[in-house]
């Protein structure tokens, strides 16, 4: 379970996110995929496809969309929210990012 005192965790510097590339960042039962984005911008959501479960942080990145690994669902990073023809949403987190530390909010 996750501490709800807990808001915000420490997922790494900007450097350590390589471009495009998941990372696979866990807190309690709780798994998120976090992604640097070409334009350096870093976005989160949960790491599990609606459809089947697919890991995300294993997926193709393109642009501000993600696509699962199984059947290459395209899953906005922005809202979570699958692109047509497939339906679906997956839960988004905010990061920020202070100096070159980058942070993942849970609250």
């Amino acid at each position: 379970m996750v501490n709800k005192s807990l808001t915000r965790v420490l997922v790494g510097t900007l450097d350590e996110l390589p471009d495009r590339i998941g990372k696979t960042v866990r807190v309690g039962e709780l798994e998120v995929a976090v992604f640097k984005l070409s334009g350096g911008s870093v976005k989160a959501v949960e790491n599990r496809c609606p459809h089947k479960g697919g890991v995300l942080s294993e997926g193709i990145v393109s642009g501000e969309f993600v696509f699962c690994p199984m059947h290459d669902w395209k899953i906005c990073l922005d809202d979570g929210n699958v692109q047509e023809p497939d339906n679906g949403c997956v839960k988004t987190y905010k990061t920020t990012v202070e100096g070159d530390e980058v942070y993942l909010h849970l609250g």
